[in-house]
């Protein structure tokens, strides 16, 4: 028997490098540096999906979409979400809320929050009051700390489909 409710937890770090744009939530951030990865590196969105899909037990983001395929090189995150959520839908589930959380020590992100709520619910087919977004730094300490990288975490919850 399948249980009405499940929570999925996510986690995703890329290392700041120059000559690459910084995109997260699906949304693009002034920044001299952006994420190293195979498609936009958004270290936020892809923590939402890893937790949508562990929640699920559908495995990771890794085993859906997986780095070195041509198809996924520069694409957008929010379109491998948006692929995640009918993945989802097609097992019987929907998002009930995500809960996330950034941490980088630059750039401030604050600014840019709401922005990133908008997007993200818009390509989950939810509601921006059933999506969190908050940063936080590092305290200067480690990798994040010394501006090497970004790290996001995220919780989501999945409802299922009654018929």
């Amino acid at each position: 028997m399948k249980s009405k409710n499940r929570v999925g937890i996510g986690y995703d770090v890329h290392p700041l490098v120059s000559g690459r744009k910084l995109v997260l939530g699906g949304i693009d951030i002034p920044f001299e540096k952006g994420l190293s990865g195979w498609s936009d590196a958004d270290v936020l969105t892809h923590a939402i999906i890893d937790a949508l899909l562990g929640a699920a037990a559908l495995g990771d983001i890794g085993s859906h979409f997986p780095p070195g395929e041509p198809q996924y090189k520069d694409i957008s995150s929010l379109t491998l979400l948006s692929r995640v959520r009918d993945k989802l839908a097609e097992n019987d589930w929907q998002v009930g809320n995500v809960d996330a959380t950034i941490v980088a020590e630059q750039p401030r992100l604050r600014d840019f929050i709401d922005s990133m709520r908008q997007q993200l619910s818009q390509t989950l087919g939810i509601a921006p009051s059933q999506v969190s977004v908050k940063a936080s730094t590092s305290a200067q300490l480690g990798f994040i700390g010394r501006g090497e990288g970004i790290a996001a975490y995220a919780v989501a919850l999945i409802e299922g489909i009654s018929d």
